[in-house]
């Protein structure tokens, strides 16, 4: 006669296939991330919580973070997120500008792909911003000279240009690096709300990424 599980032995059973479940899913297809700095102001706010795409661009082994292969490149305007390359123990999200081999020049603000001026739609600026000095004191943050990006990298900013670490200050980011783009804000919280019942921001929840 088969033995009947005993309930606690159910409960232990169900949590581990849970886990397991969840962290193929992790490692594989979709990641949660919490926004923690005001650099893609305003489109990603300080507490945004969303979504990104493991898929969207390349395959890793798990934990050891090895490039299996690619699945596709990201586009100009892609906001992806990636392993910072001066620490790879934490993950920056930034906004594509230029990929590989293409030629960017940011002359006065204004960026400019293979010498013509791009549409740049994403680029927000201070008004009270006077100096392009930015985190760096030698690098002028609003005049970059042309510069071609390599084989396999991508340059990007952060939409809140006189707030953001980027491309600009450390250079490229290359596709072993990338972890995914960045799909929809499933939650935000807005911890300066002096209002308890306003800490929630509601309207962009379900927000898609863009």
């Amino acid at each position: 006669m088969e033995r009947k599980k005993s309930k606690t032995r159910e409960y232990i059973e169900s949590i581990l296939i849970a886990a397991l479940i969840a962290l193929f899913v992790r490692s594989f297809f979709i990641q949660a991330y919490k926004i923690p700095s005001g650099s893609m102001e305003p489109t990603l706010l300080v507490g945004d919580h969303l979504l990104v795409n493991r898929m969207s661009y390349v395959v890793k082994v798990p934990f050891i973070d090895t490039l299996l292969f690619t699945t596709g490149k990201p586009d100009r305007g892609d906001i992806i997120v990636f392993r910072y390359p001066e620490d790879m123990t934490k993950d920056y999200i930034k906004r594509v500008i230029a990929r590989e081999g293409e030629t960017v020049e940011i002359k006065n603000k204004t960026i400019f792909i293979n010498g013509k001026k791009i549409k740049d739609t994403w680029g927000h600026f201070r008004a009270e911003s006077g100096s392009s000095r930015g985190f760096l004191p030698f690098v002028d943050k609003d005049n970059i000279p042309p510069v071609t990006v390599p084989k396999d990298c991508y340059f990007v900013m952060g939409d809140n240009r006189d707030n953001s670490l980027d491309s600009r200050f450390w250079g490229f980011v290359h596709k072993r690096h990338l972890v995914g783009k960045a799909l929809i804000i499933y939650f935000s919280w807005d911890g300066n709300s002096s209002n308890l019942f306003q800490h929630v921001r509601w309207s962009r929840i379900g927000w898609l990424i863009k």
